[in-house]
């Protein structure tokens, strides 16, 4: 007779794939500095307002030279991707912040609610619009995308005084296309109309010119509508492709 005694549940760590996410961040950065260039640092830091560090490895070159570390992420849990995430977060290097982004957004359909407030902190960290907008646009917008409760984090953010959680909240359904919520969209847009940060202003226009893609009619009708509480900013960028009616 078969022994039919249940056998111990095996731990998460155990089940996990293994991953030394040490290692392939020290490999990451041996692969970028194999391909330093101080004369495109330069330009690069001067460019982000001398916040960050640069290799000077530019974006093409970049992208092709991780290839090897996003795939072996492939099987990575959501936990491992993020702590992949953070460990380059701490590099000073910002190409490292980008190779964070870009392999959060390559599975962001991973990604869950519970993993917002890890995402939050990339946002909220090391901040500028470089990386603040690829979270935004790929990586918040789908674990919100694929459960709608998350959008009362989104509400939330909209309100709030740090700059990058607001335009993360404006930016979030920047690849929805059809799929936008536009009375949530026009909501935000009103409730930071009189924002005068740049940033803010860029974000609202950037969201509408989006929309318009598949919904012109509307954003013009909107901008119209609200012609005197949009910023100049706001307005040229939301109508940038839309034809103006003679």
């Amino acid at each position: 007779m078969a022994d039919e005694t249940p056998s111990p549940a095996r731990s998460r760590s155990e089940t996990e794939p293994k991953l030394d996410v040490d290692t392939l961040v020290s490999g990451a950065v041996a692969t970028f500095a194999a391909l330093a260039d101080p004369d495109k640092a330069k330009p690069m830091t001067t460019y982000l307002k001398d916040q960050f560090e640069f290799f000077g490895v530019q974006a093409g070159p970049r992208r092709q030279a991780q290839r090897g570390v996003v795939k072996e992420l492939a099987d990575a849990s959501p936990e491992q991707l993020l702590a992949f995430a953070d460990a380059c977060w701490q590099r000073p290097q910002r190409e490292l912040h980008y190779l964070a982004c870009d392999s959060l957004r390559k599975y962001s359909a991973r990604l869950t609610a519970d993993h917002l407030p890890a995402v939050e902190t990339l946002i909220t960290t090391n901040s500028w619009w470089d990386t603040v907008d690829s979270l935004a646009a790929y990586v918040v917008g789908a674990i919100v995308g694929s459960d709608r409760s998350q959008v009362a984090v989104m509400d939330v953010w909209i309100n709030d005084p740090n700059l990058w959680r607001a335009r993360t909240a404006i930016l979030h359904q920047l690849s929805y296309k059809e799929s936008t919520d536009a009375e949530r969209l026009f909501h935000y847009c009103r409730q930071r109309a009189d924002d005068t940060e740049f940033f803010i202003r860029k974000a609202l226009g950037w969201a509408l010119r989006q929309y318009a893609r598949v919904a012109p009619d509307e954003v013009r009708a909107f901008v119209t509508t609200h012609d005197k509480e949009l910023s100049g900013l706001t307005k040229r960028e939301a109508m940038r492709w839309i034809k103006v009616a003679p």
